[in-house]
């Protein structure tokens, strides 16, 4: 293939980028900017044009999937590129491994330890340390490894807020692990680079070896990566071999994993005389759309600064849409996605994003009741997650003390030492009668009848806090009524004022369940504890009875049997993805939900955190082709109540000029202005959905703000629905004295 054939499909910033020879090389590859073609056709015109030897290229990447299409495609181009090292950075830290085993301080066939290896490892290291906590020091461990720190360092703080007990923990497992002759997986990257740092013939060997090296998704890499790829390219010791890394710092967003955004910022420092090439043309998204991300991360200080412009024209404007809450957010989404599918717009064509994975049941009800096919990608589908399933069981067991199989589920979580033979001679011997009554009969073991009986205890109170009938006598009215100061539907207050919400997130506590998932949230950086949460919030809408678990299981129930009726088959499905998990994805139309505040970003988010938030809104906007929608809501259930919500802050940082803005705009946001604040300092106090107390009417909810009058005489005006006192107008100004605001 002649040169000319493959690089004229190139524009001038790629083709500068592949035939960039000589000083280190930054390309600053945009959202949609044809990076992979880029660093695909490096590599075959370095073997083509410049006769590089293919077995001396080492181009590095993340993910399995990434790093097989960048040899694909390579191959495609040259097929001597078959013969180039294309690998994850781990991929390659085990093939040097396996050639310097014995100078690494490992066995020849040495295993890979995984987390749960480890776990295992450090509670044998450390006898009488309970497994949550081996996991978490295992989980510190692997993060001291990114960061290159042995069980000595004095920078341990980096990584574990008890770093002197990590020290002593760190210190025992690796002496473990060295007598196994193993390694888990932070040491295929921490071990290859001490390899180097004591052993200079192995070090100058590897470099004669590779004369090339390129880094793919290069604001991905930890410190340990960066410091690997310094010690490879030989920076340090004048080599002269080539180093050329290709990443976008506004996508740098995997922080909690250990990437660190300023292997990319301080590239150029760290690596003298190095160019910097940025690809700003973009084939993915149009130019509003483009417009739009620019005008928010632009906001960031911690970047290197581009500008994209759209290869395919303007487009259309995103929306912002203000919505009263939340239910009224999932149908807003259910209802566009059909009004588009009747116009033979594929369901798959959509995706739903969100900050985290409990946002994703409101959607799931939605279209499972609608009919609408979706799809979860990176996680289970709500109601099959353990946490979620493990609550349900506690439920339902409550609900009918028959039940064997959500029994089964929680006897053991967490462990109460009933085994499965005890479980069998128990359920044999309740002969179709409450599980529970047999329970407290059965002869066990000493340690299996404390566990009983703590079971039996818990059960006993739970099952004793639900009334027999419902609160407010009126059914499901609870559950049929969500409140929207927007729309002023108000719920009905009844002298019990407790929802069923309330007593499922009782059943969360007690049970154990609440610190069992917070131990696994704090040992795999999940989100257990938020999608109980949102299970709290779902069964808020249900009265606090018997009746209302009844309805309020019936109802998950329902939406189970509606997910079996799915056509497994069909790939036409909307897509319902967190943020993080789009990175590197696509969709033709996007819908970004929950943007308020502390939903996105998430609540104490400041500094180099919130900056990291405002590059994840910026990966979401950049996933979009053709059709963007922003949406926020006024109210949403959190915690089990209902809450008045602001816009996300970065919202008002948005340039107004690229938003269309659809439903009640709150009063006061302006897109564009940096704050969503309102000037007057009464307008800002007394703001609609303020909770505020009156010394006469009690407890009240701000349904309506709003400046009356006549010109210079308007006054603000606040419209207020008391708990007990039904609908008051005042005027702030001549209320402070008896009207206090009591939540901001």
């Amino acid at each position: 293939m002649a040169a000319d054939s493959y690089l004229d499909v190139l524009n001038e910033e790629q083709k500068a980028a592949v035939v960039h020879e000589g000083s280190p090389l930054l390309i600053l590859a945009g959202a949609g900017s044809g990076k992979t073609r880029v660093i695909t056709t490096k590599i075959a015109y370095l073997i083509k044009e410049k006769h590089v030897s293919p077995s001396s290229i080492l181009a590095v990447t993340f993910t399995k999937k990434a790093a097989a299409e960048m040899k694909e495609r390579a191959v495609a181009l040259e097929s001597s590129a078959v013969y180039s090292q294309i690998r994850t950075f781990h991929s390659w830290g085990a093939y040097f491994l396996r050639q310097f085993y014995a100078e690494a301080g490992l066995e020849k066939n040495f295993t890979v330890y995984d987390d749960d290896d480890a776990v295992s490892l450090i509670m044998k290291a450390m006898p009488g340390l309970k497994k949550k906590d081996a996991a978490s020091c295992a989980r510190e461990i692997s993060l001291a490894k990114d960061y290159c720190l042995s069980p000595d360092s004095p920078d341990l703080s980096l990584v574990s807020n008890n770093p002197v007990f990590l020290s002593e923990v760190y210190a025992a497992y690796e002496e473990r692990l060295h007598k196994t002759g193993n390694a888990d997986f932070g040491d295929l990257i921490y071990l290859p680079y001490k390899v180097f740092l004591e052993n200079s013939n192995i070090r100058d060997a590897v470099h004669r070896r590779y004369k090339v090296i390129m880094v793919d998704e290069y604001q991905d890499s930890n410190v340990a990566q960066f410091k690997l790829l310094e010690a490879l390219s030989g920076v340090r010791e004048g080599s002269g071999n080539y180093v050329c890394v290709v990443g976008d710092d506004d996508q740098s967003i995997y922080k909690f994993r250990g990437a660190e955004v300023k292997n990319i910022l301080n590239f150029k420092e760290e690596f003298p005389g190095t160019q910097l090439i940025r690809l700003e043309t973009n084939y993915r998204s149009t130019q509003e759309i483009l417009s739009l991300a620019d005008s928010v991360v632009r906001n960031n200080s911690g970047r290197l600064g581009k500008t994209l412009i759209s290869a395919r024209g303007k487009g259309k404007k995103p929306a912002l849409v203000f919505l009263p809450d939340q239910d009224d957010e999932t149908e807003f989404a259910a209802d566009l996605i059909e009004q588009y599918h009747e116009k033979g717009v594929p369901y798959s064509s959509w995706a739903i994003l969100y900050r985290t994975n409990a946002q994703s049941l409101g959607f799931e009800t939605e279209f499972l009741h609608k009919k609408i096919p979706y799809t979860v990608v990176g996680t289970l589908k709500f109601y099959d997650r353990e946490e979620i399933k493990d609550t349900v069981a506690w439920l339902s067991f409550i609900q009918n003390p028959k039940d064997e199989v959500s029994w089964r589920r929680i006897i053991n979580k967490p462990v109460r030492g009933i085994g499965e033979k005890s479980q069998d001679k128990i359920m044999q011997e309740s002969l179709g009668h409450s599980i529970a009554e047999t329970l407290s009969k059965t002869a066990l073991s000493k340690k299996a009848r404390e566990g009983a009986d703590e079971f039996l205890e818990i059960f006993e109170n739970l099952s004793s806090m639900l009334p027999s009938v419902p609160v407010s006598g009126e059914g499901k009215e609870l559950a049929e009524a969500v409140m929207s100061v927007q729309t002023e539907k108000r719920v009905k207050k009844e002298k019990d004022s407790r929802t069923l919400g309330d007593f499922v997130e009782a059943v969360i506590e007690k049970s154990g369940l609440e610190e069992y998932h917070r131990n696994q949230d704090e040992a795999g950086d999940t989100q257990k504890l938020l999608n109980l949460q949102e299970l709290v919030n779902s069964a808020s809408l249900y009265p606090y009875s018997k009746e209302g678990l009844v309805d309020f299981l019936d109802h998950i129930n329902l939406d189970r049997t509606l997910e079996t009726e799915e056509d497994s088959s069909s790939t036409d499905r909307v897509v319902l993805i967190t943020l993080h998990n789009t990175k590197g994805l696509e969709f033709d139309n996007v819908i970004i939900t929950g943007m308020e505040h502390g939903i996105f970003p998430r609540e104490g988010k400041d500094g180099d955190e919130l900056e990291e938030e405002r590059r994840l809104f910026y990966v979401g906007i950049t996933r979009a082709k053709n059709d963007l929608y922003l949406t926020s809501c006024a109210f949403r259930r959190l915690y089990g109540r209902t809450d008045a919500m602001r816009p996300s802050p970065f919202l008002s940082e948005a340039d107004s000029s690229f938003l269309r803005i659809l439903g009640e705009k709150p009063y006061g946001f302006s897109a564009g202005n940096g704050s969503a604040a309102v000037a007057d300092e009464v307008a800002q106090k007394y703001a609609k959905g303020k909770s505020v107390y009156h010394d006469d009417y009690g407890n009240g909810v701000i349904v309506r703000a709003e400046y009356s009058g006549e010109d210079e005489e308007k006054e603000w005006v606040i419209t207020v629905s008391f708990e007990n006192s039904g609908i008051k107008k005042f005027m702030p100004k001549y209320q402070s004295n008896s009207l206090t605001v009591i939540s901001d």
